[in-house]
């Protein structure tokens, strides 16, 4: 790598006008436990998933957002055996929208619209 090709380091001694590494929540963020298909599954709490995995599947409409909040909130470990379960659509709908009101949120509301 030559010196031209090499990222800038900027130098970060100025001040800011925010700290975002100083934030830390203020709600509980415990996971959201359900019991389906024989077993228990833990569902990261809604308002600590990762923004952008979530913001990838925003153009897939309300379902290809809701599959992509149930993949980063089950996280890789436990989605392949999740997926296994055949799921009625009126049940994935009840287990949002209590994933939902576990989190802090109305049914239908945005994660992203929260105050918190």
């Amino acid at each position: 790598m030559t010196a031209a090709s090499r990222p800038k380091v900027i130098k970060d001694d100025q001040p800011f006008d925010f700290n975002l590494d100083a934030v830390v929540s203020e709600i509980d963020l415990s996971p959201f436990r359900v019991h389906f298909g024989g077993r228990r599954w833990e569902f990261r709490h809604m308002q600590d998933l990762d923004v952008w995995e979530l913001v990838a599947e925003a153009e897939g409409g309300d379902m290809g957002q809701i599959t992509q909040m149930f993949k980063v909130g089950l996280g890789d470990g436990q989605l392949a055996e999740f997926r296994k379960i055949p799921l009625p659509q009126h049940k994935m709908k009840e287990l949002f929208d209590a994933w939902q009101k576990f989190s802090g949120l109305q049914p239908g509301e945005s994660e992203a619209s929260t105050d918190s």
